[in-house]
């Protein structure tokens, strides 16, 4: 069982990432990436959409007006619903893999006691890998997809880090460069410990 302290620890983080707690940022970061998804999904889509019906069409082109004005409305048609189904597509799947990799960031964070990129790069990748298997993708692909999480984790975890700097929060390998960890970083519990001390202090 556990206790009631290690409860609220988990239930309320004292130096959440930018300023939010878990499950609100979760939840923000995967309703913007489905948004996201669904603006592009729809540009791609309503495209996709207009070439098709153009190439369907294009041995029966209208000779009147009327069959003009009834080509480009039906063709317009196409392509808004074409869009509109792709953007949800796209969206979902974005808001999907999106949340994995932040509720897999906070889980690491957790884990190990600290919040800093090194937990940002062990999501990304891990979600990453998921995404390769998921879609069978070869093996040149998976490593592609590697690279660019890989990437992604450097720079989101990497922006992260610097505004916990320039805020005075703990960053795990930060801390521990400056030797205030014993093999590790400062944790966030500790840090919120240290901070107490020092206003309590008169």
């Amino acid at each position: 069982m556990l206790s009631q302290e290690a409860i609220a620890t988990f239930q309320q983080d004292p130096h959440p990432r930018l300023s939010l707690q878990a499950p609100l940022r979760i939840a923000l970061g995967s309703t913007t990436a489905g948004f996201v998804g669904l603006g592009l999904g729809a540009t791609q889509g309503g495209k996709t959409a207009h070439l098709r019906f153009r190439a369907e069409h294009a041995h029966k082109m209208p000779d009147s007006t009327t069959g003009w004005y009834l080509y480009h409305k039906s063709k317009n048609y196409h392509a808004a619903i074409g869009g509109g189904l792709e953007g949800i597509k796209m969206g979902t799947k974005l808001a999907f893999w999106s949340g994995m990799a932040l509720s897999l960031e906070t889980t690491v964070d957790r884990c190990r006691g600290a919040s800093d990129m090194f937990s940002t790069i062990i999501a990304s990748l891990s979600v990453a890998g998921a995404f390769s298997l998921w879609h069978r993708f070869p093996v040149t692909t998976a490593a592609r997809n590697a690279k660019s999480g890989l990437l992604f984790g450097f720079a989101y975890g990497g922006a992260q880090d610097f505004l916990n700097l320039i805020q005075g929060r703990p960053v795990g390998y930060i801390d521990f460069i400056r030797g205030r960890g014993r093999g590790r970083g400062r944790s966030r519990k500790e840090y919120a410990a240290e901070q107490r001390e020092a206003t309590a202090t008169p």
